[in-house]
């Protein structure tokens, strides 16, 4: 999914994306073709909503509902009116809040025995962003949620505003992976490189995460709680475990959380030390949605400590970690410590 407040360069970004070759297998959908212009590129015009572009891409427009545009392609790729693709990419509208459009790929029956989420893109204008995470929640939103944020404009924006942003972007979201874009040009192979569920990629993804984690910026008091009050809404924590956890008990008390908080719990992801496993559990989910657990094939790194980042809205974070307390007593395990970020 390719997301981001208006005027922040999703179709700049998207045109650059549209000519990579990696793309020539992919399907996109976008609101309209127009805004994109894409019209010097087409070989051939399906029909009114679907073209093919020189690259091999194919391109349809979102009229109505996302589930509807999605299987509508999936039919013509299955009866074979446009070739076959092995990924689609979602252009959102600027002012989308990206929570709806996630549920839906992630929670329907239809589409996910088609589809998996694979990476969520999100631009930050360098120049309006700041002030768009402050006025615009859907703007938060989409930071919040993202595996990748490209910062875009940085050619006209003062370094000091970009390094601003990025560090605030950072207590939102410390463990996406940054870009830089300038002009659409940003290093295609990073945006459009395989993903968590990518067997090859997966141990480097986490890895990844762990360490954008460690090195975000952590404000502590002498029990470790969050001192940065007045802060916006949306901001992130890391719970810390030593000890092996009990599955079962983690999964209930999860499960429960997001049945209950799901609305507020913007991204959860993770690696468990896991009681009885040998090698670590990757957790990853949006918010009422949990992927499956996956496991990988070795630890990324020397530490055995589980770790679990939360990005999330409106909660205190103790509310988080005195509930999986109680479940962890329940299952004969220790408290997840926590760490603020």
């Amino acid at each position: 999914m390719l997301t981001g407040f208006l005027g922040s360069g999703k179709t700049t970004l998207l045109n650059r994306l549209l000519k990579h070759p990696s793309l020539g297998d992919a399907a996109v959908l976008i609101n309209e073709f127009g805004e994109v212009g894409i019209d010097h590129q087409l070989v051939e015009a399906v029909d009114e909503s679907t073209v093919l572009l020189s690259s091999g891409c194919l391109c349809c427009t979102i009229r109505d509902d996302l589930k509807q545009a999605i299987m509508e392609v999936h039919d013509k790729r299955a009866r074979g009116i446009v070739p076959p693709f092995r990924r689609m990419i979602v252009e959102t509208t600027g002012l989308a809040d990206p929570a709806p459009i996630l549920a839906t790929l992630m929670n329907d029956v239809s589409l996910r025995y088609h589809y998996r989420l694979g990476t969520i893109i999100t631009t930050a204008d360098a120049v309006n962003g700041l002030g768009q995470l402050e006025r615009q929640e859907e703007s938060l939103k989409q930071a919040a949620v993202a595996d990748r944020i490209v910062l875009t404009k940085t050619d006209i924006a003062e370094a000091e505003a970009v390094e601003t942003l990025r560090r605030r972007l950072e207590q939102i979201n410390p463990s996406a992976e940054f870009l830089i874009g300038q002009h659409g040009a940003v290093d295609a192979e990073r945006v459009l490189r395989a993903d968590i569920y990518d067997p090859g990629a997966k141990g480097e993804e986490v890895l990844r995460w762990i360490e954008a984690e460690a090195a975000a910026p952590h404000a502590h008091t002498g029990h470790g709680h969050d001192v940065n009050r007045h802060d916006a809404s949306i901001h992130s924590f890391c719970l810390v475990h030593d000890e092996p956890v009990d599955w079962t008990a983690f999964g209930i008390w999860l499960t429960m959380l997001l049945h209950t908080h799901g609305e507020n719990i913007l991204r959860v992801k993770g690696l468990l030390n896991v009681e009885g496993v040998d090698t670590p559990v990757v957790i990853n989910g949006v918010q009422h949605i949990i992927h499956p657990p996956m496991h990988l094939d070795a630890w990324p790194d020397e530490s055995r400590q589980s770790r679990v980042v939360f990005i999330v809205r409106g909660l205190e974070r103790a509310l988080i970690e005195d509930s999986l307390a109680v479940f962890n007593r329940l299952g004969g395990s220790q408290p997840l410590g926590s760490r603020a970020a």
